[in-house]
């Protein structure tokens, strides 16, 4: 392969079309395109599309994009390290995916001891649906993806589920809304406002099951797919909502709320995905360690 070609092709990419790439290179559009072409040919792909007036990446496209982050990015590094004076440790990139799912406080608690490693790390950190983190796991932009789901066997993807934890979950509300509601827990649910994760959250199906098994109706006032939104709601009063038993402290110090119960039978399970069977990364073996030996033991 032209590595020269393929870089051309990668800053094109960045820029967003032929013309401001040109600009960037100090090369010509027409050659440019030229040697983008010459690199369509050696790997028998289109890697561009035309749309309007626009160039737009193919399926191919995206999937040499992603192959090309790296490259480049492992010869940035290479040169940093080369040009670091000696007994000085370089930084390791760390870049992990949490599913939108996860609450934050626990994301953070889940992530921090990647940071706690005597090496320095640089983690960059992104958040998405399950699904897209894991199809950039594939493509090895991402070392790690925490999710509250494994991943499930039908996904195509080349990798492996390492449990984390389970933690049960806790019900909270503002003061003034606790005041409002009659009996004891779980009956205080019955015709209350109630705050509730998106359809896609792991514990939705938990949740149906176990109203109907203790013939429970409170008031679905909102679903939310991000759970920071939702405990932003409830510390407002407008609902009661529900979260990891494991994180009660932090949310009642965060938000200013109460716990008004627990249930055993409502459960949360986390997992991080990784391409590695065997965990070698150093971040990925620090997560894992402090969640089964400490966050969740």
């Amino acid at each position: 392969m032209n590595f020269k070609h393929l870089h051309y092709f990668w800053v094109t990419a960045k820029a967003g079309g032929i013309m401001r790439a040109g600009e960037q290179l100090h090369t010509t559009p027409q050659t440019l395109s030229g040697q983008i072409k010459l690199l369509e040919e050696w790997l028998g792909r289109k890697l561009f599309q035309k749309s309007g007036r626009n160039l737009e990446l193919t399926e191919d496209g995206r999937l040499a994009l992603g192959y090309a982050d790296q490259i480049f990015s492992l010869g940035a590094e290479l040169e940093n390290v080369v040009r670091l004076p000696r007994g000085v440790h370089k930084v390791l990139d760390f870049k992990v995916g949490v599913a939108d799912s996860v609450t934050k406080s626990l994301a953070y608690r889940l992530l921090e001891p990647a940071l706690n490693l005597e090496d320095p790390v640089r983690m960059i950190c992104s958040e998405g649906k399950f699904p897209d983190l894991l199809a950039k796991l594939a493509l090895n932009q991402l070392d790690l993806v925490i999710a509250d789901e494994p991943m499930s066997k039908r996904m195509s993807v080349k990798a492996f589920n390492h449990e984390l934890g389970s933690t049960p979950m806790s019900f909270f509300c503002a003061p003034a809304l606790r005041k409002t509601l009659k009996g004891d827990f779980p009956e205080c649910l019955n015709n209350a406002p109630m705050l509730i994760q998106g359809a896609q959250a792991s514990i939705r199906q938990q949740w149906e099951g176990w109203l109907s098994r203790h013939q429970l109706h409170p008031r679905t006032i909102g679903e939310f797919d991000d759970g920071a939104l939702m405990n932003a709601f409830g510390r407002k009063g407008r609902g009661i909502f529900m979260a990891p038993s494991v994180m009660e402290a932090d949310i009642v110090e965060q938000f200013g709320v109460e716990v008004i119960g627990r249930s055993d039978e409502l459960v949360e399970e986390f997992f991080a995905v990784s391409v590695e069977r065997r965990i070698t990364h150093p971040c990925v073996v620090a997560i894992t360690k402090t969640a089964r030996g400490q966050l969740f033991s």
